[in-house]
C-alpha cells in the first residue's frame, strides 16, 4: 500500500509539473508560440490548451476533486499527449521530438493506474 502511492505521488507530481506548471509558467515565451505555429495551429489554442493542462493537472494532483473530475481530467491530458506526439510526427517526422509527449503519457498512464490502486484501497 505504501509503495503503490509513493509510485503513484512521483508520478503524479511529475505530471504536474510537466502539464500544469511548466505550461503556466513557459506558455507565453516566444519558444512556445513558435512551437505551436510550426505545428500549424492558431495562437488561440496554445492559450486554450495551457489553461486546460493547467486546470487537468490541479485535478488530479488535488485530492478534494471528485473522481469523476479526475476521470477526465486524465482523458484530457492523455488527448493532449497523444495529439502532441501525432502532431510532431506528422510536421517533422519520426524525429526526438516524439519522446517528450511519449514520455509524458507513459507517466499519466502510471499516474492512472496507482490512481485507481490507491483508491481501491480506501474503500
Amino acid at each position: 500500500m505504501r509503495r503503490d502511492k509513493t509510485i503513484f505521488w512521483i508520478a503524479t507530481g511529475f505530471i504536474f509539473l510537466f502539464e500544469g506548471v511548466m505550461p503556466a509558467l513557459t506558455g507565453h515565451t516566444e519558444l512556445a508560440k513558435e512551437g505551436i505555429r510550426h505545428l500549424g495551429y492558431p495562437d488561440y489554442f496554445r492559450i486554450e490548451l495551457n489553461i486546460f493542462k493547467v486546470l487537468g493537472a490541479l485535478a488530479i494532483i488535488l485530492p478534494l476533486i471528485p473522481a469523476r473530475v479526475k476521470e477526465w481530467a486524465y482523458a484530457g491530458l492523455a488527448i493532449t499527449s497523444i495529439s502532441a506526439f501525432i502532431s510532431n510526427w506528422a510536421v517533422d517526422g519520426f524525429t526526438v521530438n516524439l519522446i517528450l509527449p511519449a514520455v509524458v503519457l507513459l507517466i499519466l498512464v502510471v499516474s492512472y493506474i496507482y490512481y485507481h490502486k490507491t483508491e481501491a484501497i480506501k474503500l
